[in-house]
């Protein structure tokens, strides 16, 4: 693994967002959902789609907090325009478990 500097870590804007609206994407090629995500007033509202269906369920997202990096460009995903990339970590089969805080903090929060 190669190192990284601060400098290069600062330059990846991970931030805290709470889920505001959250939909089954079947047009997906691998099982996703939809996301829209609160990052509060400085960053609005941003869409996702998450390959997370082995864990949650669109009804099950909404008012979760999670984590996304905030300043990758948007990137088209079938017809959905990816707009923030939600980080999670894989279980032990392979399914995804997104990171977010324990408690609730200001969306928008940089991670520190």
């Amino acid at each position: 693994m190669s190192e990284i500097t601060f400098d290069q870590f600062m330059d990846v804007d991970i931030r805290v967002g709470t889920v505001t609206r959250a939909e089954p994407f079947p047009e997906a090629r691998k099982p996703a959902i939809k996301l829209w995500v609160d990052f509060g007033a400085e960053i609005g509202e941003r869409k996702s789609s998450a390959q997370i269906t082995a864990h949650y369920t669109p009804e099950g997202l909404i008012g979760k907090q999670v984590m996304g990096v905030v300043n990758f460009p948007p990137r088209q995903i079938g017809p959905v325009m990816s707009e923030v990339l939600v980080l999670g970590l894989h279980d032990e089969a392979g399914g995804i478990v997104l990171i977010s805080p324990d408690l609730d903090v200001p969306n928008g929060e940089r991670m520190c």
